[in-house]
């Protein structure tokens, strides 16, 4: 598991290797992460919108943007928590992700963005 800490807002992150697929005649390795977003500010936030940076070992990079995250926008009151499951296809048996949220405090009414560490995303049968 990766973890880190912006502004109060704490991004953990944990991965597992799902299997092979054949997707347009290619062989894919899918993978699957939990993403589990905690609220330690003393404010309530909304989650916006969402950016990935998806790397794969044959140098190949992959750009997510969009709105929330599953199709939802959580709003964290202090203490609170939200966790949520997706995935990705690769190309080959090892990547990585980073990104980020865009996120809005509701006492300041300001955007500030929440980094999502970046997670390795490895085929077990591929590690040496």
């Amino acid at each position: 598991m990766v973890t880190q800490i912006t502004k109060g807002i704490k991004i953990s992150v944990n991965t597992e290797f799902e299997g092979t697929y054949f997707r347009n005649h290619k062989l894919q390795f899918a993978f699957s992460y939990e993403i589990t977003i905690e609220n330690h500010s003393k404010d309530s936030v909304q989650l916006l919108a969402r950016h990935w940076e998806i790397f794969d070992s044959l140098n190949e990079l992959e750009v997510v943007d969009g709105e929330g995250v599953v199709g939802k926008k959580p709003v964290l009151k202090p203490g609170e928590s939200h966790t949520y499951a997706s995935g990705c296809l690769l190309a080959s048996t090892h990547g990585a992700m980073h990104g980020w949220f865009d996120m809005v405090n509701f006492t300041t009414a300001r955007n500030f963005r929440v980094i999502v560490p970046a997670f390795l995303l490895n085929a077990p049968f591929a590690l040496n």
